[in-house]
């Protein structure tokens, strides 16, 4: 028998680790629940405990043999790495969210390095994953050790037991009435998402046709105008920062100025742009919407396009998320094409070739979709020229731990406020085509924005448990003065109605004048506000 420390030992060290270190948000949130109180003292202790067991049960059933060292150094890591994004944004490690960190570009990623999370990295990773690397183990052989194990996971399972049984009433609440708090169970939580993340991807991974969607659209055969619609897809846009929309501070002047028709009570698909922007341009709407199922059938773009419209993809942000796949695509991230650059290329470059492209196309209608960089966190400070520093001090840190509330809210609307202007310039375009079209301005962004509200930043919560910050966005119809199908006043009264993102694949059928079938007329916003009604099936 060689000297050295059991692997038994060695698993309780790695899991008592993962769970005092590692779970600060966990037992947090767990405290505001169940606050620390002569009654819940030994309920909450008896979770701690279940909680340690569970931690070990998941490593334990994989960490044996020789891959006990390597498997425990992985789940230090990645657990030192949830723990940080936990702990300072509130993000949780969802399903949803590891789609949104598949679709991560470097530049991105670049934004969410910080000296704090090196310091957790190093601090909860990279040291005790240097102490388990080290330990000299012993080996006493096969039948021996996993006897031992059986053992040590066997009275895990019973002491979890023995803890429900004992303290019945507070569990049945915990698992029931606070099903959030589970989300925040590091590493569990992300393990069972990723598990889920992997088998949609298979399934995914299987499909190679495109099932067509609404197969029968075709330009209205009374439509004698040709209509020329920019839809503007924001970033991380909350609505309670237009003041367009109440906000007490002055963040869109240029949509005033344009009398734009704000829709007050807008709501994102999800919380994250991966979910939210293949939602908004899928026929399946958000009660039916599954990423995998959209992925493999045509979306708004395809018909519209198959319909005769000639589309237009321009992207200052990552991607289009898979939506744009069929259709004439540019990425404007890099000052090669982006004629609008300092410190990064900004929204406002899309605009400079759009009317080269107008004037190039001297038949049928266009639909041109421009995808923001807008208000991309955490980095806010970067997201607008020096000249709309107007809301002072502004946060210049990407760790937002680092600023003050105020600091980082300054920052966000000076981003709004440069929305605000690349809005007006889009107006603008659109007025001086308006002798030659029917102009049209449709403006949404993809989810919302946590500003440090109960210490969540950022976004990408389930939507289950999401705050209205991340789901209540704003969103802003103009029309030229060529579009005179459009009874404004009735579009008035309806801008308090509650719309969602289930409403965009509609009311583009029928600002684009396009009859199908699967139109649905009490889906598009401006049904009841035209002379004539579209969209029906022929």
């Amino acid at each position: 028998m060689r000297k050295g420390i059991g692997r038994n030992t060695l698993l309780l060290l790695a899991s008592f680790i993962l769970v005092a270190c590692g779970n600060a948000s966990f037992f947090l949130n767990v405290l505001h629940a169940f606050p620390f109180s002569g009654r819940n003292i030994p309920a909450l202790a008896s979770l701690a405990l279940s909680f340690f067991a569970v931690n070990v049960i998941l490593l334990g059933s994989v960490a044996l043999g020789r891959l006990t060292k390597p498997v425990l150094m992985l789940a230090l890591m990645v657990s030192s790495l949830i723990a940080y994004f936990t702990d300072s944004f509130g993000i949780v490690i969802s399903e949803e969210m590891l789609e949104n960190v598949a679709q991560t570009n470097a530049s991105e990623a670049a934004d969410l390095i910080t000296l704090k999370l090196l310091a957790y990295v190093v601090l909860l990773g990279v040291l005790p994953s240097a102490l388990i690397w080290y330990a000299p183990l012993r080996w006493q052989g096969w039948r021996h050790e996993l006897a031992a194990r059986a053992k040590l996971l066997g009275l895990c399972m019973l002491a979890i037991v023995v803890m429900v049984m004992a303290f019945g009433s507070f569990y049945a609440s915990f698992i029931r009435a606070h099903k959030s708090l589970r989300s925040y169970a590091n590493p569990a939580y992300s393990l069972v998402s990723s598990i889920k993340f992997l088998r949609g991807g298979k399934r995914a991974a299987g499909k190679t046709q495109i099932a067509v969607v609404a197969p029968d659209a075709r330009i209205a055969q009374g439509d004698r105008h040709r209509e020329l619609v920019i839809l503007v897809i924001g970033e991380a846009a909350r609505a309670d920062h237009f003041s367009i929309n109440g906000y007490a501070r002055d963040t869109t002047p240029r949509l005033k100025e344009a009398q734009a028709i704000n829709l007050t009570d807008f709501w994102a698909c999800g919380t994250s742009t991966a979910v939210s922007v293949p939602c908004m341009f899928s026929s399946l709407g958000m009660g039916r919407f599954n990423l995998k199922q959209a992925g493999g059938e045509e979306n708004l773009l395809d018909v519209v396009q198959r319909a005769g419209v000639n589309v237009l993809w321009l992207d200052n942000n990552s991607d289009s998320k898979g939506v744009a796949l069929r259709v004439p695509y540019q990425n404007y991230r890099s000052p090669e094409i982006n004629t609008v650059c300092d410190s990064e290329c900004r929204d406002e470059g899309m605009l400079v070739p759009l009317q080269g492209y107008i004037d190039s196309h001297p038949e049928g209608d266009l639909l041109i979709v421009l995808h923001q960089m807008g208000n991309h966190g955490p980095a806010y400070y970067k997201r607008y020229p020096p000249a709309f520093e107007r809301y002072r001090p502004a946060c210049q840190q990407k760790d937002l731990n680092q600023c003050s509330n105020e600091e980082i809210g300054n920052a966000y609307d000076n981003a709004i406020l440069y929305t605000d202007h690349f809005l007006g310039k889009t107006i603008d375009l659109l007025k001086r085509n308006d002798k030659h079209f029917e102009t049209a301005l449709f403006y949404l962004s993809d989810h919302g924005e946590s500003l440090g509200e109960g210490g969540i930043y950022l976004h990408g919560l389930p939507r289950a448990i999401a705050p209205d910050s991340q789901l209540h966005v704003p969103a802003i119809l103009w029309f030229g003065s060529g579009y005179d199908e459009v009874d404004l006043p009735a579009l008035l009264r309806k801008r308090h109605q509650r719309f969602t993102q289930d409403h965009v694949f509609h009311t583009l059928l029928g600002l684009l004048e396009v009859e199908s079938t699967y139109y649905k007329p009490e889906l598009d916003i401006l049904h009841g506000c035209r002379k004539h009604d579209v969209g029906g099936p022929a």
